[in-house]
């Protein structure tokens, strides 16, 4: 499939050229046609999918630059992500043979000066954070009830940081016949009455992916073996060489911890978490893409909302206790086919949560420091693999034969016994060693 079978308007087409994309990739497919066709949808698929360009596409095909009003109303759950998307749908306008107006309207930013341009012209598509779109509908400035699109891109974040209710403060204002999308990682129980409240009968598209870690990722895993995690993690920051680190942590306070680390030890290092202020956020932002930074320390919800090219190395300082987490973090990296390299840092008392994430179905490949080299080593529980046989009890059917054995039944009863032992151990022996192929 070629994106001229989806039959957009040559503009459309011609950006997808310059940008260089051959063809649409998998949630492209089904849902670039889905909305074309005026259903709602729902989609849910993992990190790097190209899920933004599924939307936006059929979307921009839709507007009729000749009507001056809003007619698609997305919200996103940070700014930067809404920046995100605003530059990206720029990219698709460029070339548009009339203009379609874009605004990004989020928090921090000038609203007087919003409120002035809107009343002179609405835009065709609003982008933005629920909060200020709200304020600039309660305004009386902004006049989405003419929009007949809407997105809520990333909801479970919107709802994880408090956002739905905003959000439906926006739906409510929009015709009852709206063409509602909602993307969203997860659908939690907390988000499914919105969904029901406004989308009667959607589309759910639910791409599973081959793999929970892209094929592009080397997964690492590197035992700290006791030794304090910040010294570890400089070891492997001064070896790896990365181009841009992210390093994740699972509290604020932490991140702050690792940062000062990092930075008494001679590493210049950024920081990004929900305490630090907007202003300085966005100027961090600037300054990482600049390339001044080529390490970052972050929590999981403030990196969510940011999507940074070149990301070489994610570093799992702490490993998340949810799941979920953890696909985001390494989804940072070894986007758009190219290599990236995740690692994660365990101790000892964190066994239990990398035996989760395996069961899970991540795939880890064991490390260790070497002669200030990253190597590859074994299976971290080849002892407990290897000892398994011995340690456990003989099956039910051998138990019998003990007990018969300790009663001098029959002649030769002895050795019968200690063959079928012995048997036995050579293949649970066998079995192990399969385990330990298999990861």
């Amino acid at each position: 499939m070629e994106f001229s079978d989806f039959q957009l308007k040559p503009f459309l087409l011609d950006a997808i050229s310059r940008l260089n994309f051959k063809e649409p990739t998998d949630i492209q497919k089904q849902i670039i046609p889905t909305i074309l066709a005026g259903k709602s949808v729902i989609g849910q698929s993992q990190t790097g999918t190209g899920k933004s360009h599924s939307f936006l596409l059929p979307l921009i095909h839709a507007i009729d630059p000749a009507k001056d009003e809003v007619q698609v109303v997305i919200t996103s759950p940070s700014r930067e992500l809404a920046e995100q998307l605003y530059q990206t749908a720029i990219q698709l306008v460029a070339e548009a043979p009339d203009e379609i107006r874009i605004v990004n309207y989020v928090g921090g930013t000038d609203k007087k000066r919003q409120i002035a341009k809107l009343a002179s012209h609405q835009p065709h598509i609003v982008i933005g954070t629920p909060g200020r779109i709200v304020d600039l509908i309660n305004e009386q400035a902004l006049k989405v009830y003419t929009a007949t699109k809407m997105v809520i891109d990333e909801a479970d974040m919107t709802l994880d940081l408090g956002f739905l209710f905003d959000v439906d403060q926006i739906a409510g204002r929009l015709p009852e016949n709206i063409q509602m999308l909602v993307f969203s990682a997860t659908i939690p129980e907390n988000l499914k009455p919105f969904l029901k409240k406004y989308m009667a009968n959607p589309s759910i598209i639910q791409l599973k992916p081959e793999h929970i870690i892209a094929p592009s990722i080397d997964n690492y895993l590197l035992s700290t073996k006791g030794q304090p995690k910040i010294d570890v993690l400089y070891q492997v920051l001064k070896m790896g060489q990365p181009y841009l680190a992210l390093i994740f942590a699972n509290t604020k306070q932490n991140v702050d911890e690792i940062a000062e680390g990092l930075r008494a030890r001679g590493i210049k290092t950024a920081v990004l978490h929900g305490d630090v202020p907007a202003r300085e956020r966005k100027r961090i932002m600037k300054r990482v893409h600049n390339m001044e930074y080529q390490f970052m320390v972050a929590t999981d919800l403030a990196a969510r909302g940011i999507d940074i090219e070149g990301v070489s190395h994610v570093i799992n300082y702490e490993v998340p206790k949810d799941m979920e987490f953890f696909v985001h973090r390494t989804g940072r990296t070894g986007r758009g086919n190219l290599k990236g390299t995740a690692i994660t840092l365990y101790s000892p008392e964190e066994e239990k949560i990398i035996d989760e994430l395996e069961a899970y179905g991540v795939i880890f490949k064991p490390i260790t420091i070497e002669k200030d080299q990253l190597v590859e080593t074994y299976e971290r529980k080849r002892r407990e693999l290897r000892s398994a046989p011995k340690n456990q009890d003989p099956d039910h059917r051998i138990k019998g034969m003990v007990n018969k054995a300790k009663k001098n039944v029959k002649p030769g009863y002895k050795r019968k016994l200690k063959q079928e032992i012995q048997s036995q151990q050579k293949r649970k022996h066998r079995a192990g060693q399969n385990r330990m192929k298999s990861r």
